[in-house]
């Protein structure tokens, strides 16, 4: 018999529809990680580390070269200093910083604010934390009334057992990125309620258009109730590597470590001096990305709409979604499950990243492949049978 906490969590959809595209040798427009690696400098400083004998554990915390270097990348990009002994931790990926937040600050019974649709660890842990959660729709419309987070939404999610709010700007699975007017909005309402913030910021340099990214600490009286989380994986094309971060007020960050010494207590050792050479001398490179993914999100974009998609265009992330309505569906898993045989590509449907059914017409699709993928994908779905 497997543990209650495990009960009601299916497993990840992305498992499901790369499994699909591997079984169907369909394009996988789905689970996002690029097909190209970063920079072959890192690799180099890799392979260095792994050569010169870092292959034994790293400290619990992470090595103090990569701490200060997110120490020096925090402030040199955001104005925001931290303590690289005390309020910065290394941990394996933003995903086990999610894990390891959560199980750190969340008691059973306690509330836990989402934004959906939601990357599907949140929910996940907040469970196995015994958490509660209350989750609150992100809108698609940047002009709606009140920003895409109003606070009249927020505040219909809170009680007296509310303790921790996530937020993930830039946002996936949908490509927002929160404005600074929608952040005060979410700031006033932590400060109000006495919330910490976890904040997952791993598509924090990957924007288009010119659109900054904020983080939330950086905002009045945010910095000591905010746990950021970040790592190398998006911003440097190395999601394999799974090196992140945490940086936050001391006793955020202890409490993170207190929860991690018992996951994976440490990892990647000689990938952690890698990810600090990148922060320290690659400030280049995840620009030079962004602007890269900025023209593939614009072919695929512009080809989902010529073959009668509507397409949200995103700000930010690897993501874009689409609504199939149009296309006579209603079920976005089952227009997902059947799109391999009738067109040869995968998508993700978002209806598993809802607690309701706001999402079942959605549907993502990533844009971090190249662009020959993108228009294999474009090609197939345009000779394929999409309507129901």
């Amino acid at each position: 018999m497997t543990a209650a906490r495990l009960h009601g969590i299916p497993p990840t959809i992305f498992a499901e529809m790369s499994a699909l595209a591997v079984a169907t040798g369909a394009v996988n427009l789905g689970q996002g990680f690029p097909d190209v690696d970063g920079p072959e400098e890192l690799i180099e400083e890799a392979v260095s580390a792994l050569r010169s004998g870092r292959n034994q554990y790293a400290p619990g915390p992470g090595i103090p070269a990569l701490r200060e270097a997110v120490a020096a990348h925090q402030e040199r990009h955001y104005g925001l200093a931290f303590d690289p002994a005390r309020e910065v931790a290394a941990t394996t990926g933003a995903t086990e910083g999610i894990a390891a937040a959560i199980l750190a600050l969340v008691d059973p019974g306690d509330e836990v604010i989402l934004v959906e649709p939601y990357y599907d660890s949140y929910p996940a842990m907040v469970q196995f934390a015994g958490g509660v959660r209350r989750p609150v729709t992100l809108s698609l419309d940047p002009t709606a009334p009140g920003g895409r987070l109003p606070r009249a939404a927020l505040e219909a999610q809170i009680s007296s057992k509310s303790k921790v709010l996530i937020l993930n700007s830039p946002h996936n699975p949908t490509g927002t990125v929160l404005t600074r007017e929608e952040l005060e909005t979410v700031a006033a309402f932590a400060r109000d309620h006495d919330l910490t913030v976890v904040s997952d910021e791993v598509y924090e340099h990957l924007t288009f258009d010119g659109i900054p990214h904020i983080p939330i600490a950086t905002l009045p009286g945010m910095r000591e109730r905010t746990l950021t989380l970040s790592s190398i994986g998006k911003s440097y094309s190395f999601t394999g590597w799974k090196i992140g971060w945490a940086t936050g007020p001391e006793h955020l960050v202890q409490a993170l470590l207190g929860a991690k010494q018992w996951l994976t207590y440490t990892s990647g050792a000689p990938l952690q001096p890698a990810a600090a050479y990148a922060l320290e001398h690659l400030d280049h490179w995840p620009q030079e990305l962004a602007l890269d993914l900025q023209g593939r999100r614009d072919l695929l974009c512009a080809g989902l709409k010529e073959i009668g998609l509507d397409v949200t265009i995103p700000e930010g992330t690897y993501f874009a979604v689409s609504d199939i309505t149009d296309l006579g569906w209603s079920d976005g898993l089952e227009f997902c499950r059947a799109l391999p045989e009738r067109a040869g590509v995968v998508a993700i449907p978002l209806q598993g990243f809802y607690d309701g059914d706001a999402g079942k017409h959605l549907v993502r699709w990533t844009f971090t492949k190249q662009r020959d993928v993108i228009e294999e994908a474009l090609d197939r779905l345009a000779q394929g049978r999409l309507a129901r």
